[in-house]
C-alpha cells in the first residue's frame, strides 16, 4: 500500500469557505492549457491563495487555496480578473493571462453543492482590491 503525506495546503482544498470577497494572491495560471473533456476547446486553470476578507481583513481563511479556470470558447470572463488588475480591453488586442500571477485581486468566492459536496467557487466576479482593507491578523493567525 502507498504512503501518502499530505501538505497544510493539502488538508484546506477541499474545506468550504464562507461566501465573501476575498483578497486572493494568484499563485499559478496555466497559460498552456489543458484540453477539455470533450478536447474542443482549452482550459486554463488558475490556482490562488486567500490572504484575507476583502471587505472587513478578516483572516480565518487566510492560506485557503483556490481554483478556478478559464475556458477558449468563453474568454470573455477572463475579462473581469484583467480590468480588476488595471488593464483596459479593447477589442482584437491580446493580452497574457499569466501576467496576472503574482498578483492580488479582489473575488468572490461562493460555495455550490456537487456530489453533495460543498465546493468553493469563483465564479468570475472580480474587482480591484480596496486599498482600505488590510489584513486584520491576529497573533494565532499569523
Amino acid at each position: 500500500m502507498p504512503l501518502v503525506e499530505f501538505s497544510e495546503r493539502d488538508l484546506l482544498r477541499g474545506k468550504p469557505i464562507e461566501p465573501a470577497w476575498y483578497r486572493v494572491h494568484i499563485d499559478e495560471l496555466d497559460a498552456e492549457g489543458t484540453l477539455s473533456k470533450d478536447q474542443k476547446s482549452t482550459n486554463y486553470n488558475v490556482e490562488a491563495t486567500v490572504l484575507f476578507n476583502g471587505d472587513n481583513g478578516d483572516c480565518t481563511f487566510r492560506n485557503y487555496p483556490v481554483m478556478w479556470n478559464f475556458n477558449s470558447k468563453a474568454m470573455g470572463f477572463s475579462r473581469g480578473l484583467l480590468e480588476s488588475l488595471g488593464v483596459e480591453i479593447k477589442a482584437k488586442e491580446r493580452y497574457r493571462l499569466e501576467a496576472a500571477v503574482g498578483r492580488d485581486v479582489d473575488v468572490y468566492i461562493e460555495n455550490e453543492i456537487y456530489q453533495g459536496r460543498i465546493l468553493n467557487k469563483v465564479n468570475h466576479k472580480y474587482r480591484q482590491p480596496r486599498p482600505d482593507v488590510v489584513a486584520k491578523l491576529s497573533d494565532d493567525k499569523a
